[in-house]
């Protein structure tokens, strides 16, 4: 029954039998009122009023839940539906609520997919323009400095061999951006490979330390899964360097029940009241695709807690 019949029929049924108290019982209104009879019909309305509230209090109930999960939903944080409950159109309003979340968190999640798969293949794109075209001319620029620089006389030699080793470490810095962009060797290699090549050419400041632990039995995770755990510690740990000002960076990748954890720990000085970014929705969202469980906040000794667990899928070993 739906709310409307219940306080209808509930209001009713007061004053019908109001109604026959007064037509058929000995029950009057004087005029003047007397006491007893102000005494009775103020006890009948606080009664009704009692009674409504009782019933619209209990029936409206779910929908205060509902409201206060409307106010905390994040689409890049799933958390459980509200519980079915009241009846009549009260719970039609929580079903189609907790349809249209699916049906958001379904749409955001092929969005995502798709903008995160343009996105791919657009690295892919300009690294592969990096290391053919810009790579491959200042390798040609490098070796005519040097055939240069062996005629040249001094010391016009000597600064186009200082021009030359300029040259040198801009091509092994675009190698390295282009690495970055498309890392060949999680395709070639596999993912403890990449991230070993990660920690090892990431850029630290001076005074960090990265110490990794990374087991090499691991199940197998698929291609997408794969590209998702190294995007997320490629970020975790670009954030370390450029924002934390820690002196202490744990990346460890190992086996759980049910699938692979990857964690990354520093000492640094944490998120603090800062609002996420770009680049940490970036990583709510691609943990979102492979429905892998993303946490980020302090560590138990301080310092940002970045750890993701991906579900093995179903026959791998």
């Amino acid at each position: 029954m739906s709310l409307f019949w219940r306080i209808f029929l509930l209001n009713a049924a007061v004053l019908v039998a109001a109604g026959a108290l007064l037509l058929l019982g000995p029950v009057t209104v004087s005029a003047p009122v007397l006491l007893t009879e102000a005494m009775i019909l103020t006890g009948g309305i606080a009664f009704m009023l009692a009674a409504n509230a009782a019933l619209l209090r209990l029936g409206l109930s779910p929908l205060q839940r509902v409201a206060r999960t409307m106010t905390t939903t994040d689409l890049l944080r799933p958390s459980p539906r509200p519980e079915v409950a009241g009846h009549g159109e009260i719970a039609a309003l929580i079903e189609t609520f907790n349809t249209m979340l699916d049906r958001l968190e379904a749409e955001r999640a092929a969005s995502s997919a798709r903008a995160l798969s343009a996105q791919e293949a657009e690295r892919r794109r300009v690294a592969r323009e990096l290391h053919d075209e810009v790579g491959q001319t200042l390798t040609a620029v490098l070796l005519e400095l040097k055939r240069v620089a062996g005629h040249a006389p001094e010391p016009l030699g000597e600064e186009l061999r200082q021009v030359q080793e300029i040259t040198r470490g801009s091509l092994d810095e675009i190698r390295r951006i282009a690495r970055r962009l498309r890392p060949g060797v999680l395709e070639e290699l596999g993912l403890v490979s990449a991230l070993t090549a990660l920690a090892t050419e990431t850029p630290a400041p001076d005074g960090l330390t990265i110490r990794r632990q990374l087991e090499k039995d691991l199940p197998e995770l698929g291609e997408e899964a794969e590209l998702v755990v190294y995007r997320i510690a490629q970020e975790a740990l670009t954030n370390t360097v450029r924002h934390a000002r820690a002196t202490r960076l744990d990346l460890s990748l190992r086996h759980t029940p049910g699938g692979v954890e990857l964690r990354i720990r520093d000492d640094g000085r944490g998120f603090g009241d800062v609002p996420e970014g770009a680049g940490l929705r970036g990583m709510r969202e691609r943990a979102l695709l492979v429905g892998a469980e993303l946490f980020l906040g302090p560590g138990p000794r301080g310092g940002t807690e970045v750890r993701l667990h991906v579900p093995v899928p179903n026959g791998s070993k």
